[in-house]
C-alpha cells in the first residue's frame, strides 16, 4: 500500500495534481492524504499587538481549510471514477509550510508528494513556485510536479537525465523501477553535455549500473550535446512526446543545470511533461 500526500490551495492548478495523482496509482491500493496549510504568514504580522493562543489558531484558522476539504472530498467522489483500491483522508494545518510538509511525511509515512506548477500566458514555461520548489529541494520524499496543462493518459515513455556522475544506491532508483512495472513504458536515459566529451571510468561504471538494473525493461540511453542543457532536454521531451521526466535529487547540480535557472521557482521545458524527482 502507497501513502501519497497531495498538498492543496484549493486552485485548480492543485485540482488538476490531484486528479492526475488519482488516475496515475489507478491500479495501486493508495490511502490519499489531502493536505491544506494555512501558513502562519496568511494571519500574523509582526505589527500584531495580539498573540494568538494555539486553540484559538486552531479552531478560528483551520475551520475554513476543513469546509473546503470536505468540499474537495465532494468533487472527487462526483466527478472521478470511485476506486475502491483508493482511500482518502484530510488534514487541515497551520504553520510553515515546509516544516508541515515534512511532519506529514513522516508522521503518515508518505512514499510520494503530488503537487501542481503553474504555467505563464502565452511563454512556455513552468513555474514551479515556492511551495513546490521548497518541497523538491527541502523535503526528503519522492515528488511529482504536475503542470496545469498535463492531462493523465497510458504512460509510454519516461526520460531519465543523468551525467553518470552519482552512484545511485537501489532504493532511490526503486521507485522509478516499480513505475516501470506499473506503466510499462520504454525508459530513455539521457546523458546532456556542453561540449563532447568521453566518459570517465567511474561514469562508464555508474551507466553499467543502470543498464544491469533497468536492463529487462524497453530502454536506451541517449547523448546529446548543446551549450544550452536545458534547451536539450526541451527538444528531446517535444520531438519524443515523452510523457514523463525522472531525477534524482541527489544530483541537485546537474539537475538545476537542465530544469532551474538561477531561481528554483523557474524551469523552462515543455509545460505538459510532469517531472519525478526521486529523493533517497
Amino acid at each position: 500500500m502507497k501513502n501519497i500526500l497531495l498538498p492543496t490551495d484549493f486552485s485548480e492548478n492543485s485540482w488538476n495534481a490531484i486528479k492526475y495523482a488519482i488516475k496515475f496509482f489507478g491500479a495501486e491500493t493508495c490511502n490519499f492524504y489531502i493536505l491544506h496549510v494555512n501558513r502562519f504568514d496568511n494571519f500574523m504580522t509582526d505589527s500584531s499587538p495580539y498573540i494568538f493562543e494555539e486553540d484559538t489558531i486552531s479552531d478560528v484558522y483551520t475551520l475554513t481549510g476543513k469546509l473546503e476539504l470536505r468540499k474537495l472530498i465532494k468533487r472527487i467522489t462526483k466527478q472521478l471514477t470511485p476506486n475502491e483500491k483508493h482511500k482518502f483522508y484530510t488534514i487541515s494545518d497551520y504553520g510553515f509550510f515546509i516544516e508541515s510538509i515534512r511532519n506529514h511525511v513522516e508522521d503518515k509515512k508518505i512514499d510520494f508528494i503530488v503537487m501542481g506548477t503553474k504555467g505563464v500566458s502565452g511563454v512556455k514555461k513552468v513555474i514551479v513556485g515556492s511551495n513546490t520548489g521548497g518541497v523538491i529541494t527541502k523535503v526528503k520524499c519522492n515528488t511529482l510536479a504536475v503542470p496545469e496543462l498535463a492531462q493523465f493518459s497510458e504512460i509510454k515513455e519516461i526520460a531519465f537525465p543523468t551525467d553518470f556522475s552519482l552512484t545511485y544506491d537501489i532504493s532511490i532508483l526503486k521507485p522509478l523501477y516499480e513505475i516501470l512495472e506499473k506503466h510499462p513504458s520504454a525508459l530513455r536515459i539521457l546523458h546532456i553535455c556542453k561540449k563532447e566529451i568521453n566518459l570517465n571510468k567511474e561514469q562508464n561504471r555508474n551507466r553499467e549500473l543502470l543498464e544491469d538494473y533497468f536492463g529487462h525493461f524497453n530502454h536506451s540511453f541517449h547523448y546529446l550535446t548543446n551549450k544550452k542543457v536545458e534547451d536539450a532536454i526541451q527538444c528531446f521531451v517535444e520531438s519524443r512526446n515523452t510523457d514523463m521526466i525522472c531525477m534524482v535529487a541527489k544530483n541537485l547540480n546537474y539537475f538545476q543545470q537542465i530544469l532551474f535557472h538561477s531561481k528554483v521557482e523557474q524551469i523552462s521545458y515543455n509545460i505538459e511533461t510532469p517531472f519525478l524527482v526521486l529523493h533517497e
